[in-house]
Formats: C-alpha cells, structure tokens, sequence
C-alpha cells in the first residue's frame, strides 16, 4: 500500500510544508522529499530557524541591505525585517513549485492601512529578487481589520492573501465575502484550548479543531465560495488524516515525515459535493462589522486563541528585530 502521505494527496488535498527551514540545512528531515506544492512560514518559524548558524549568510544579506537604504536606527532594523522574510521566502519558493506564504507584522492587525502598506512592501521586495506576486501569499490575521486588508489587496492590487489565526466560522465568512485567495484555520490551538478548558482527550473523530475545518470546509462549498481551505496548526497526524479531501493542509516536516513512514489507510473524509446537499444557514457581514464582532464575541476560544496568537507573533517580531538591532548596532 502506498504511504498515508500519498494517500492523503491522491484524496485532492493538496499538501503544503509549514516551515522555515530548508532542505540542505538537515536537521529536520528535508522538506523537497516530502514534494510539497507550497510552504508556509510565520514569525515564530522565522525566529527559530534564524538562531541556527546555517541562517547567518540570509541575516547577513538583510543586515547588508538595511544599512545600504539608510536611516536611522529603528527603520534599519524594519529594512532588514521585512528583508530577511523575504530572504527565508526566495529560499523555499526554489524548492517548491508553487507559492510561499509571508506574513505582515502582527502589530498591524488592527490597522487595515497598516496592514495593506506592508504587503505592498513585501510584494515590491521580492518583485525586486525577481520574484513574482503570483507566487507570494501575503499572510494577515483574520481580525475584521486583517479581513479588510486582505479585501483590499485582492480587489485592488491582485494579491492573494492568506488569512490566518482563524479559529470560528464568522472569520471565514468575512473571508470568503473579501474574496481571501486562502485561509488558514488552526486546528491543533483550538485543540489545546479544549483540552486546557475541559481536561478531557478527544479521539481524532471528535477533535474540535477537526470539527471547525469541516464547518468551514462544508460551508464554502456549500455557496460556492472559490476561497481555498488550508487546515492548520496539527497537533498529530490523526487530526490531518480527519481532514483527507480539504483543499489544502499546510503540515509541519515532523509529522510529514510520520505520514511519509505510515501505510495506514487515508480515507476521504470531505466532499465537496456532498457538502452541497447539507441543510446550513447562509450568514454575510458585508459592511457589518458589528454584527461581525459580535459574532465572534460570542466564540470564547476564538478570542482568546485570536488574542493570544497575534501576541505571540508579534513577541517574536520584536526578538527577531533585537537579534537584528545587535548585529545592525555591531
């Protein structure tokens, strides 16, 4: 039988590696053999890989880059930020065919313009490697302002954006209404906060992570929505194996390389034409953003997974940006 990572392709998922390391800089396993279509990386990633000393020469490149466009202090250090995102990017889009996610700063999330300026800023970086926005989603969290953001982008500017820290249905609506090339709901959080809520284990047949992606996963599909669905943040391979038919699932190279040793089998597990027959409430928050929020409001895990997600990201932004200010300042 062929391995469970092969079958879960031959489902219609399209596999997509969630890292920022790459294949000739072992450990983890290389992410080529895995012959991902896309890859997908955060600030949390970034700051990993970037303490390793096979990254210094990518650090370097970005460091050299800031202190040529000038300025003062602090705006070296956001030069060589965005620099060295899209430095980790043109690395890994030579080993996948298809497209790199790049995030914009997390402290952005709550500012649209913000937000849009900095992916037309990361776009015209990597335009200037040589790097075509076909081939660059630009990551934003789905808060309404990120929502916005990405509308614009997409509307305006022909940018796909991937919407990401999604945790609840409203947030993929307000996606899908933007027009989101791709979102990214997070099982493996959602997980977590069930567990730490409830002090119960779920079986991968009632994971709520699980649950949540086949909400969106059937609503999408169900009004005929193109936003492609990217399951998330995977806790074990029990929670992707759930998940065989969703359009996209972005895995770690760990539990990659478990699929890749497994031969157990891989069913489909979402349709979407079945998805089309189901009986679900059609719901739009077209230019309602109260109702948006309030919505939302209502998902306690969301909030606090949304919170604590950009909080996250944005800490490791700002470490990331000390370890450049002390090279910057050498």
């Amino acid at each position: 039988m062929s391995s469970s990572l092969d079958q879960l392709k031959a489902s219609g998922t399209v596999v997509v590696s969630d890292t920022g390391k790459f294949p000739h800089h072992p450990p983890p396993k290389p992410i080529a053999k895995y012959k991902p279509q896309d890859a997908t990386t955060n600030p949390s990633l970034i700051l990993a890989a970037s303490k390793k000393p096979e990254y210094a020469k990518l650090i370097d490149v970005a460091i050299d880059y800031a202190k040529g466009k000038g300025g003062d202090l602090d705006h070296q250090v956001d030069t060589a930020l965005d620099r060295l995102l899209v430095e980790f990017g043109k690395e890994i889009l030579a080993i996948v065919p298809g497209k790199v996610s790049t995030e914009v700063d997390a402290r952005f999330s709550f500012d649209t313009k913000a937000s849009v300026d900095k992916a037309l800023h990361i776009i015209e970086l990597y335009k200037d490697l040589g790097i075509p926005k076909e081939r660059v989603l630009i990551k934003i969290a789905s808060t309404w302002e990120g929502i916005k953001a990405a509308e614009i982008l997409q509307r305006d500017h022909g940018i796909n954006c991937n919407l990401t820290l999604m945790f609840s249905l409203p947030q993929a609506i307000g996606a899908a209404e933007a027009g989101a090339f791709l979102i990214s709901p997070f099982v493996g959080r959602i997980l977590d906060w069930f567990k730490a809520s409830t002090k119960k284990e779920y079986a991968k047949e009632q994971d709520p992570g699980v649950a949540s992606v086949k909400a969106i996963f059937n609503y999408y599909k169900k009004f005929g929505y193109k936003t492609i669905v990217m399951g998330a943040s995977f806790r074990n391979t029990g929670e992707i194996t759930e998940l065989a038919g969703c359009d996209y699932l972005t895995i770690s190279p760990n539990l990659l390389e478990d699929l890749l040793n497994s031969n157990e089998a891989v069913p489909k597990k979402l349709d979407g034409a079945a998805a089309a027959a189901l009986d679900i409430e059609k719901k739009t928050y077209i230019n309602d953003e109260a109702t948006f929020r309030f919505d939302f409001n209502e998902d306690q895990m969301a909030v606090e997974k949304l919170r604590e997600g950009i909080s996250k990201f944005a800490a490791d932004a700002v470490t990331l940006k000390d370890i450049l200010k002390q090279k910057l300042s050498a």
